[in-house]
């Protein structure tokens, strides 16, 4: 009888250990398949997320030269017309991750900085110089980069880097959705994303 009651035991722990060792199994597969999910979404997100705007502006440029101790005054001036296009990108194929098994954890460590590219089309209008004060292709050098340098101000001004920081918020919500859909956490350096506005709220 003791035999008999010892080998159901035995049968008992066998079949109650490959059961586990099944379920272990197959929950190791699944987190597997979880982080493959997830790194798939992260290559599928890596793509620039650029918002682009048109900025139109028209400047008056004046130069004077005093000659012969101020004898003769020199001048050169035009009327600068410029159409500007602007873009912010994201290059998010930069973006670094860190995927913890373990612990079912995503984490964005680094998001790179956006990059505001300014392609101004300069024409110039009325222009007038006298034949000691002409326009040289150093003045030109010195328009364009005063003009960009308004530009740039202006675009900072604008709306069009929340508009490119909006995008990337979207394309990061793709990453929120699927780790809280398998489960996961996603978190974006030390701060743990619980919703999607915690996500918008976030200071990238």
């Amino acid at each position: 009888m003791r035999n008999i009651l010892l080998g159901i035991i035995i049968a008992m722990v066998i079949v109650f250990g490959l059961q586990y060792c099944e379920y272990k199994k197959e929950n190791l597969e699944s987190i597997h398949l979880s982080a493959a999910l997830i790194q798939k979404e992260l290559k599928n997100v890596g793509k620039l997320v650029v918002t682009e705007g048109s900025f139109a502006q028209v400047y008056t440029y004046k130069d004077s030269k005093d000659l012969l101790y101020g004898l003769i005054d020199s001048r050169k001036k035009a009327m600068i017309v410029v159409n500007a296009k602007a873009n912010i990108a994201y290059d998010l194929s930069k973006v670094k991750t860190e995927i913890d098994e373990q612990t079912k954890t995503v984490t964005i460590t680094n998001i790179p900085e956006p990059e505001l590219t300014i392609n101004p089309d300069i024409q110039y209008y009325d222009i007038t110089q006298d034949y000691l004060n002409q326009f040289t292709a150093a003045d030109y050098n010195k328009i364009k980069k005063r003009i960009e340098k308004s530009l740039r101000k202006k675009i900072e001004a604008s709306d069009l880097r929340t508009n490119a920081e909006n995008r990337l918020i979207s394309e990061l919500q793709k990453i929120y959705i699927l780790t809280n859909a398998l489960d996961w956490t996603l978190k974006y350096n030390t701060s743990k994303i619980e919703c999607e506005a915690e996500l918008r709220a976030l200071k990238l």
